[in-house]
């Protein structure tokens, strides 16, 4: 057992160790709110943008969300095992971080990494999307939503649906038009069209979208991984004086 004066010596350190992994953990548990926020928002703003990509509706808001939910959860156990004084809650808590941490690194620098491959995945699933639209299943009216809410037409610009099997049928898709209702006889011809409809192509505006909310995105998630290393040392530090001077919470 340590000599008392060293115990006392020791008392104030733990006491400021506990005072900032609490203030840790609160700070901790507020970006689980954030990431569930950013979640919520994903789901609600970018999904026509996502349902381009997959078949299905896409997972990635839900992952956010879930990741939200976990950290929210831990981030209240950190303050409890910091409360309690416990080094193997305290050791959970720093190993809980470290996994967060790696996972939300890799997924960062995966995404940065394949950047490019997404933006090209993005413009084969929007011409593919143009190809077969219908009006009636998911990937097309995920480009109806896409051409009113960007206020454009087409892939690269209006005439990309010259060779569609619904132009030849119903013309232009009713999303492109500026106005607010298009005569059918212009939709079915491209020269009285372009006065009626967007002229502006979809997939650059797309990109550049996907690519501004998806950097916001990305920032967040950086910025709480690393923050997490200051919670990773708090916790470890504590920890060991606990166990090295015997204290314990009374």
């Amino acid at each position: 057992m340590s000599p008392p004066s060293r115990r006392l010596q020791t008392k104030p350190v733990i006491t400021c160790l506990k005072t900032f992994l609490i203030s840790y953990s609160l700070i901790f548990w507020f970006t689980g709110v954030i990431l569930l926020a950013v979640g919520v928002w994903g789901k609600v703003s970018l999904e026509a943008y996502f349902s381009l990509i997959s078949e299905d509706t896409t997972n990635a808001p839900y992952v956010l969300i879930g990741t939200g939910v976990i950290i929210v959860i831990f981030g209240l156990f950190g303050c409890f095992a910091t409360c309690r004084g416990s080094p193997w809650m305290l050791k959970l808590y720093a190993m809980f971080l470290t996994l967060v941490f790696l996972a939300e690194l890799v997924a960062g620098v995966s995404g940065f990494i394949f950047r490019h491959e997404i933006k090209d995945k993005i413009g084969q699933a929007y011409s593919s999307a143009v190809s077969t639209y219908n009006a009636t299943d998911s990937k097309s009216i995920a480009v109806d939503t896409l051409q009113r809410k960007l206020h454009c037409c087409g892939k690269r610009n209006y005439t990309d649906w010259k060779d569609t099997e619904y132009f030849k049928e119903n013309g232009i898709p009713v999303s492109c038009c500026k106005i607010d209702k298009c005569s059918q006889e212009s939709l079915k011809d491209l020269d009285k069209a372009g006065t009626e409809v967007y002229t502006t192509g979809c997939f650059s505006l797309v990109t550049n979208v996907l690519e501004a909310n998806l950097g916001v995105i990305a920032g967040v998630s950086f910025g709480i991984a690393f923050f997490q290393l200051i919670g990773i040392f708090l916790a470890c530090c504590l920890s060991r004086y606990i166990t090295n001077n015997q204290y314990e919470m009374v």
